[in-house]
């Protein structure tokens, strides 16, 4: 039987189970109201995707959640292709990018369970032949980034490193020329040296090709036919188009994704929520790892000093008081949420690197967990400020939030959330409006020298050099090491 109601029959079961009186009537049955109220859930969830995705410019989304190991929502949105006009189907696949570093620290894992890695044991151990300043490098550091390795990728370019960009061995080559940015264990760096190094040793210990590692250890077992590795350069069949946004905020421009085969430990799985939401629930279930290794997998880990990383084994870390979360994030466009304490998961997929769909993740799950609505309440918060200035403009902004925060009861926006926003119209050219929305978030985090550097960007922006100078040199008061506003201040002073 399909117990699906429609929107007509949803709204009289609301009304009639929460209306004055209503206990005193005939009571609905039990099944009714509480598929009314599952409905009704899932489309006030819709409706706030539908504004995030409009607001960031998004395509094309994926969503899922899991409950307690069951699929409870799956749901497509907007296009694969806008050159095409190709609807999100369930069978789109999406670039998960670094996220793929989730799937890695498992493979190791599984290795480690079968007494073929040890965590605490140098690289060295297993791949000889590494420079001598990179043999004390041990796999947890390599894992949680805090290894110390120069970087093969550029980031300030995104480029290989080396004379021959598109040279992947001359690129192997010239990092492992350059010196060490730090002692192993000293400080966090995300690095896509240690992936290839994560993939080498997975071939090496497990026998076959990294991705065929995978594909046999968690494709193959999870349940996931249609998922696999390629990039722009391969064939991916329902391979959802990636964009990015164009010059000043308008407009998408084709984003050619290159994950070198050599790199893929650390990037180029493709795949969609609802054969990952599979892999999440295998994984929970013991069919990936033991319930121990699967909680060694998502320890959080510490450099030297005792400090926090924010990395577990491959999995970044959510710190916060209470619901222990770990994440994969990937290209500002996928991201998938694991609360292991709250039985709950929350994957959203996107084709807009940039999107951010991982500031959304919170705010979902507290639809289902009350006790995580103040940490997703901020994005709510946000959001309804946004669409409220859409009728009252940007002027008085602090008194449209509190008017927000009394009407819906949510705490104060999350500084993220508000500098995102603010950088948002800054592409769009609308500094005016930046200025407004930056200067509400050093009102409300007035220690923040983000927030000072933010808002001084902004009056840059809209020709007022003195408040800009003002605010960078409040930034460098917070933070003498802001070398941003060093810059800045030379070039305005």
């Amino acid at each position: 039987m399909n117990t699906r109601l429609s929107s007509t029959l949803l709204a009289v079961a609301l009304a009639a189970a929460f209306a004055p009186g209503a206990m005193a009537a005939t009571p609905l049955p039990a099944d009714v109201v509480q598929t009314a109220q599952m409905q009704q859930t899932e489309e006030d969830i819709a409706a706030f995707v539908r504004s995030e995705m409009q607001e960031r410019q998004i395509p094309g989304l994926q969503l899922a959640v899991i409950q307690h190991g069951k699929i409870i929502l799956a749901r497509n949105f907007g296009l694969a292709s806008v050159q095409y006009d190709v609807p999100v189907t369930d069978a789109s696949l999406f670039s998960i990018n670094s996220a793929t570093k989730a799937f890695t620290g498992v493979a190791v894992m599984q290795l480690v369970q079968h007494g073929k890695v040890d965590l605490a044991a140098p690289v060295s151990r297993y791949l000889p032949g590494l420079p001598a300043t990179w043999q004390a490098v041990t796999v947890t550091q390599l894992l949680n980034h805090t290894s110390g390795l120069p970087d093969v990728l550029d980031q300030a370019t995104g480029q290989l490193v080396g004379p021959q960009p598109d040279n992947h061995a001359a690129a192997w080559t010239a990092v492992q020329a350059l010196p060490v940015e730090a002692a192993p264990g000293q400080r966090y760096r995300y690095n896509q040296t240690n992936y290839v190094l994560l993939a080498q040793l997975i071939e090496k210990q497990g026998g076959v090709p990294y991705t065929a590692f995978v594909q046999r250890g968690q494709f193959d077992v999870a349940g996931m036919p249609r998922s696999g590795f390629g990039d722009a350069k391969d064939v991916v069949v329902n391979k959802a188009s990636s964009y990015v946004l164009g010059s000043g905020g308008q407009g998408y421009r084709n984003v050619l994704e290159d994950f070198p085969p050599f790199m893929r430990a650390g990037a180029g799985i493709n795949s969609n929520v609802g054969e990952l939401a599979n892999w999440l629930i295998a994984l929970q279930a013991g069919h990936l790892l033991s319930s121990a290794s699967l909680q060694r997998l998502w320890q959080p880990t510490t450099v030297n000093d005792g400090k926090p990383a924010p990395w577990a084994l491959g999995w970044p870390t959510i710190r916060r008081d209470g619901h222990r979360t770990v994440a994969g994030i990937g290209g500002g466009r996928s991201a998938f949420y694991v609360y292991p304490d709250d039985g709950l998961a929350i994957i959203i997929l996107s084709n807009l690197a940039g999107g951010q769909p991982e500031q959304l993740i919170d705010t979902v799950a507290g639809f289902y967990l009350p006790a995580l609505r103040q940490q997703g309440g901020a994005a709510r918060a946000t959001q309804l400020l946004r669409q409220n200035t859409a009728q009252a403009g940007f002027d008085g902004l602090g008194g449209q939030l509190a008017a927000i925060r009394r009407q819906h009861a949510l705490p104060d926006p999350a500084e993220n959330d508000l500098n995102a926003w603010g950088y948002r119209l800054l592409a769009r050219q609308q500094p005016k409006q930046a200025i407004a929305v930056l200067q509400l978030a050093v009102q409300l985090f007035p220690a923040s020298a983000n927030g000072h550097d933010s808002l001084a960007e902004a009056y840059e922006a809209d020709g007022a050099t003195g408040l800009a100078i003002t605010h960078y040199r409040r930034s460098l008061e917070l933070d003498p090491g802001n070398g941003h506003a060093v810059a800045r201040l030379k070039g305005l002073e």
